[in-house]
């Protein structure tokens, strides 16, 4: 159910302004004036909301929506009950993220400086931003055209943002250079020393990190992550990547585009990953790897050598998976002898 307070949301949606905003066909369009109250799952739907249908495996749970409407496809549409109105369009997964978007926007601040903030007089400050209470800009820093930077967030000197970007409340950014429509969740940390240290006469020595974090345009980084700045190199997040909570990325790496890196993994550091790259939760590389672009690599994954591209691995350590599953196979036969 969605909490209605937490969202400014769009009143009076008809079935008609779903069938535009889904690119979807509206099975009876003498219902087009036809009002939904809600977007809800196929087995919570009341009768005034919508729901969305597009996993043939739930056929079964399909015949029991009391739904007024659905969004499905030509496919699968025969698996409704008559009594609700179906629209059908290709992808029904895109769909529900328009319909989402379209219904229901995130609270935005207004525009504006809280009295609280300190920010430095060398700091440049794009139009429309809105820096909220207690949050520490430093020396030097620019930060682009409508963004949001959040209470008690400190961006450090020298740091720049571009526009349009959010940074979520006590989040920590330093020796960064962030670009356009980036979304850093609350409590990340970006920039802070890499784990370098040298064994002399019996002491770890701290080695100085020199390098930036460079973040590319529409990245997303989940609360708690960290991402530590380079030694000498810089780490570098590619394009329209997707990092989730509780990672932690090691100084010296490069994620190419397209990335998706799963909570609680970790990357030693100068690991090198292509575009497209899938790591699962909790998967773990050794330091000074390659992984090749669309390599997928499965949850809880030890990764100890390079991987080719458009590989699918498993294990630790990680296999292919081809490979993985006849080990469980064989173990589990032996087990019972």
């Amino acid at each position: 159910m969605v909490d209605k307070s937490f969202y400014k949301v769009k009143e009076n949606v008809t079935l008609a302004d779903v069938a535009k905003v889904t690119s979807a066909v509206l099975s009876d369009e003498s219902k087009g004036n036809e009002k939904i109250a809600d977007i809800a799952t196929m087995a919570s739907a009341g009768v005034e909301d919508i729901c969305f249908f597009y996993d043939r495996k739930s056929k079964e749970k399909a015949a029991e929506i009391k739904a007024k409407a659905c969004v499905t496809t030509a496919d699968l549409v025969q698996f409704l009950p008559q009594s609700v109105i179906a629209l059908t369009c290709e992808n029904p997964k895109l769909a529900f993220v328009a319909l989402n978007e379209y219904m229901y926007a995130e609270h935005k601040p207004q525009a504006g400086i809280d009295a609280t903030a300190q920010i430095a007089k060398s700091a440049e400050i794009g139009q429309n931003c809105h820096i909220g209470a207690y949050a520490v800009i430093g020396e030097n820093v620019t930060i682009g055209d409508g963004c949001v930077i959040e209470p008690h967030t400190v961006i450090e000197h020298h740091c720049k943002i571009g526009n349009n970007c959010r940074i979520g409340s006590s989040a920590y950014i330093a020796y960064a250079h962030i670009g356009n429509n980036c979304y850093i969740y609350s409590g990340a940390r970006i920039g802070c020393d890499g784990f370098g240290f040298q064994l002399i006469n019996g002491q770890h020595h701290r080695i100085p990190q020199l390098g930036r974090v460079i973040i590319g345009n529409d990245v997303e980084i989940g609360a708690n992550t960290c991402i530590d700045r380079g030694a000498l190199d810089d780490t570098v997040i590619g394009d329209g990547s997707r990092i989730d909570n509780l990672v932690q990325i090691a100084h010296n790496d490069k994620l190419g585009r397209g990335c998706v890196i799963v909570s609680q993994v970790g990357i030693a550091g100068s690991c090198t990953l292509g575009d497209y790259v899938v790591l699962g939760g909790q998967v773990g590389l050794a330091d000074h790897l390659n992984i090749g672009s669309m390599a997928q690599i499965a949850a809880q994954s030890g990764v100890m050598r390079d991987v080719e591209a458009g590989a699918v691995m498993m294990g630790s350590p990680c296999v292919p998976f081809k490979d993985f599953m006849r080990q469980v196979a064989f173990l589990q036969k032996n087990s019972k002898k």
